[in-house]
């Protein structure tokens, strides 16, 4: 048992010292980097989309795109907005973690970007535990997975700077508790923001732009 304790000690330490290295590196370079989690279907491309067409070209955008296979559909979405999207292919992996971001970021023009979007593997589980070294966590969830995630996924809520609840178009025709839901957001992480949006019909999107354009400004004033 302490053989197997010290192993996995050793992998996350290992991990967080490439986070921080990658940190760094965003740093040199003048760019906040933002990590996206979420369940499959949640709606991450789709919000990762929105926040581009509300924030650029004022400010300048890559995303890295996470995911377990080879397909490029989601970079390929991303590419077309106008936006430069390396994929990174897990190889059946549930996360990213601070190794393979640390091989992305080189394919990524840093010094001609503002912001570095990480969209995670679908996963409300393994992507909490690795640190990649971004600037802030992001959860988005969305309405019709049910209003309990954050009693049964208790977790990836608490150490994230914002939640995005997609989808609240379609709360007039799912049983969905707001009150219930952000009670056990609060439970978790009493000072999260928190972003109810639809990307089909843009209901919230600004307040979650103007959220993380400010987070943006802060991180480096001088450019944008």
């Amino acid at each position: 048992m302490k053989k197997t304790i010290s192993i996995v000690e050793d992998i996350m330490s290992a991990n967080d010292q490439l986070a921080a290295q990658n940190r760094a590196q965003l740093e040199a370079n003048g760019v906040f980097g933002l990590n996206v989690m979420a369940s499959p279907g949640a709606g991450k491309t789709s919000t990762i989309l929105r926040t581009i067409h509300r924030l650029a070209p004022s400010i300048r955008i890559g995303v890295v795109e996470g995911d377990t296979a080879a397909v490029t559909i989601d970079a390929d979405k991303i590419a077309a907005a106008g936006c430069p999207a390396v994929q990174i292919n897990t190889g059946g992996s549930c996360h990213l973690d601070a190794v393979m971001l640390s091989k992305a970021l080189p394919q990524m023009p840093l010094a001609d970007l503002d912001l570095l979007i990480v969209e995670n593997v679908g996963n409300l589980i393994c992507p909490a535990a690795f640190n990649l070294g971004t600037h802030a966590n992001v959860v988005i969830a969305s309405v019709p997975e049910g209003d309990d995630k954050p009693y049964k996924y208790p977790n990836i809520y608490r150490h994230i700077d914002a939640l995005i609840l997609n989808k609240v178009d379609l709360r007039p025709y799912i049983d969905f508790d707001m009150t219930y839901f952000e009670r056990g957001i609060r439970l978790l992480n009493p000072k999260v923001s928190i972003f109810p949006i639809s990307c089909v019909t843009g209901e919230g999107v600004q307040a979650w732009t103007s959220w993380l354009r400010s987070k943006v400004v802060q991180a480096q004033p001088e450019r944008v």
